[in-house]
């Protein structure tokens, strides 16, 4: 069954950086599937965070409360996807989940969580001095 693992969450204090890997199981091959980061605070609403387009990403969409401190990246031969996250702030704390979606071109990725059907089991991310 294809899976996808997130790592690299942890404590972290404002300022700080975390560099979240998202990889998938042998039997998926990743290079064909956009990669979406989703974030979920408590007692708010899941939300979307980045993604990357298939194949080479040539396409990466960021919301504005991380656009400037966060990179998405993808190495398809080591199947993972990564988040880089720079000068972290306490409202980015969260559990932080990749999903994986098709779409029907390599140069597009959606924000919308119901374009993804593949879903990892989060990985939390703390931001506290």
């Amino acid at each position: 069954q294809a899976q996808l693992v997130e790592s690299g969450g942890g404590l972290v204090q404002p300022g700080g950086s975390l560099r979240l890997s998202c990889t998938a199981s042998d039997e998926f091959t990743l290079d064909y599937w956009a990669i979406g980061w989703f974030r979920q605070a408590p007692g708010k609403e899941r939300e979307a965070v980045s993604c990357i387009s298939p194949r080479a990403g040539s396409s990466t969409v960021y919301s504005e409360s991380v656009k400037g401190r966060f990179t998405i990246s993808r190495d398809n031969a080591e199947k993972t996807v990564y988040l880089q996250m720079n000068n972290l702030e306490p409202e980015d704390t969260a559990v932080y989940y990749c999903a994986a979606g098709r779409v029907h071109t390599d140069y597009v990725c959606y924000q919308g969580s119901a374009s993804y059907g593949v879903w990892g089991q989060g990985t939390q991310v703390t931001v506290s001095s």
